[in-house]
């Protein structure tokens, strides 16, 4: 049934009522002084329908609505309660400063430094280890 809406003259008040379609033009007894109210324009229109579980406004421009806020796609995934990954956007990491950068800069150059450093000495220490050996007789078991 549809909701109808009516004027009260002598309380100057407004209310509303579901009734059928053959008793819509017919007055209605007003709720707080019960003398009989004419019906009246709708002073609101929303029309909303169910697609998918989700409410679509008409006309129908092909988007969802999630908690009275329009979205393009459905909720899809793990997501937390009451919210959609178009609304509830996640904050994008903040800037480096250059100085930082210059800093992370300078410290990979030192890495890189460093693991020279350290494998210029272990093959320094390979090729020491390889010269004792040679100079070695060699062992026999008995």
């Amino acid at each position: 049934m549809p909701l109808y809406e009516y004027y009260c003259d002598p309380c100057d008040g407004v209310f509303e009522a579901l009734r059928s379609l053959k008793e819509s033009s017919e007055q209605m007894p007003c709720p707080v002084c019960n003398r009989d109210g004419k019906r009246m324009m709708p002073s609101s229109f929303a029309a909303f329908t169910y697609r998918d579980g989700y409410a679509r406004r008409i006309p129908d421009k092909g988007t969802y609505w999630h908690l009275g806020k329009e979205v393009k796609s459905l909720v899809t995934g793990p997501v937390r309660p009451n919210e959609h990954p178009e609304i509830n956007k996640p904050e994008p990491p903040p800037k480096r400063a250059k100085g930082d950068l210059s800093v992370e800069r300078d410290a990979r150059r030192l890495q890189r430094a460093h693991k020279v450093v350290e494998q210029k000495e272990q093959q320094a220490a390979s090729a020491a280890y390889e010269a004792r050996v040679k100079k070695r007789p060699p062992q026999l078991d008995v």
